[in-house]
């Protein structure tokens, strides 16, 4: 009898990645996919805890499974992934003694040696099982683990210390799954830029690796994320200007406008050295799109303190801001060693203050492109209409004829601080 498995994921696109990899696995093994626990005999949850919210619904999740089990519905074996598990288990193992594995993030062959797998894969498994594509777009990891250490982060715990992949293994990657039909790939990393810094001398960087893979056949489109501003150097921007396939698209947090708060999280530079990076992107690609990341409420967020991000939010007029609360995560720097000492409710106004903001600065933006035609990667339909991303990453929903996969060009008519809605222009074909 065929074995089932249900992979539930949640966080960041490392995470998407890793269940990707993990499926394609268990697809090689004879597995089955299915959409939801009832009927699997493998129930997998990837967690993510770099938030709260994000551990919390993990437990919920898992609190459901075990319900399903105590009332006889479902027979099925769970394991738990990602960075939800540190280095020692026993505080899992206490609170869920009726999940069956932990695994920490990439640790793959332990899953498949719980499951009584690893003796079939002849040492040759891992890395070789690249994930199977099931769209046009699909995510790398390049380098794993990062070394910064800011002190609000869990994810150096979590994921160990910077590791490269070997560029060769990585170009074979991106070939497979551009010959599954994955037209755009984005390159990963938790620090991006940090790609070969771990390599011995003469290391390439994400700029020789994006031009290893440029000339791949049937690949459209590189994307990368996240950077880091201190490792951005002007070869790797002149990479993404100068290689065409690479899109004008970066995502750098920043995480404050302050200097002071930015010293307490350890980012390691100040607001010169990322007003300094801006400037050399925007210098070389003006119509670059840069989106950012922001922590509010910090442990002793002073009023003061958080107009600065505002201001710098105003000044740089960022496409997009990804928004978050400050939450204590166990065993980190600030959770061991500062006080959380922002209310909640001001940390509330806080978040929606910079919503706020980001709602306007982003109408402003996408409304310039009101008129123009855009190159578009189609890469669904939901309710009626297309959609798909420009090369600057704006998503677009559209009407016209076209299919998933490909690229064509789509005239904007109207533009709202989410998204931007068009149509095909009417003598348009494929740009394929």
């Amino acid at each position: 009898m065929t074995q089932r498995y249900h992979i539930w994921t949640e966080g960041c696109q490392m995470n998407v990645a890793d269940s990707a990899k993990l499926a394609a696995g268990l697809d090689r093994f004879g597995w089955q996919a299915v959409e939801g626990p009832d009927g699997a005999d493998l129930v997998v949850l990837n967690t993510c805890v770099v938030r709260d919210r994000s551990e919390q619904r993990a437990v919920s999740h898992l609190g459901r499974l075990a319900a399903m089990k105590r009332k006889g519905k479902a027979d099925f074996q769970i394991v738990v992934m990602g960075c939800m598990v540190g280095p020692k288990d026993d505080e899992l193992r206490r609170r869920f003694p009726y999940v069956d594995h932990f695994a920490r993030p990439q640790a793959f062959e332990g899953i498949f040696e719980a499951l009584g797998l690893a003796e079939d894969t002849g040492g040759e498994f891992w890395p070789t099982a690249f994930p199977t594509p099931t769209g046009p777009t699909g995510f790398v990891p390049i380098i794993h683990g990062c070394d910064k250490f800011c002190t609000y982060c869990i994810v150096p715990y979590r994921r160990g210390r910077e590791k490269s992949r070997p560029m060769d293994e990585i170009v074979q990657e991106v070939a497979h799954l551009t010959h599954g039909g994955v037209r755009e790939v984005t390159l990963l990393g938790q620090t991006v830029e940090a790609y070969g810094l771990d390599f011995p001398d003469q290391r390439p960087d994400l700029g020789d690796l994006m031009a290893a893979m440029h000339d791949l056949p049937n690949l459209q489109r590189i994307r990368f994320l996240t950077s880091y501003p201190k490792d951005m150097t002007p070869k790797i921007v002149e990479a993404v200007r100068d290689l065409p396939k690479v899109t004008e698209f970066f995502n750098i947090p920043v995480q404050h406008g302050s200097d002071a708060v930015l010293d307490r999280m350890r980012r390691g530079y100040d607001i010169a050295l990322f007003r300094d990076r801006v400037e050399m992107i925007r210098s070389m690609m003006p119509e670059a799109s840069i989106t950012t990341d922001i922590i509010v409420g910090f442990c002793g967020e002073t009023e003061a303190e958080f107009n600065e991000t505002l201001a710098l939010m105003e000044e740089i007029r960022f496409d997009k801001v990804h928004v978050a609360a400050y939450s204590p995560r166990p065993g980190t720097i600030a959770e061991r060693k500062m006080e959380d000492d922002v209310p909640a409710e001001v940390k509330k106004e806080r978040l929606h203050a910079v919503e706020a903001l980001e709602e306007r600065i982003s109408t402003e933006l996408n409304t310039r492109y009101e008129g123009s035609d855009q190159e578009i990667l189609v890469e669904g339909k939901r309710d009626g209409r297309w959609f798909g991303r420009t090369r600057s990453n704006k998503l677009v929903h559209f009407m016209g004829e076209t299919s998933v996969g490909e690229v064509v060009s789509v005239h904007i008519e109207k533009a709202t601080a989410w998204s931007l809605q068009g149509t095909t222009a009417d003598d348009a074909l494929p740009i394929l």
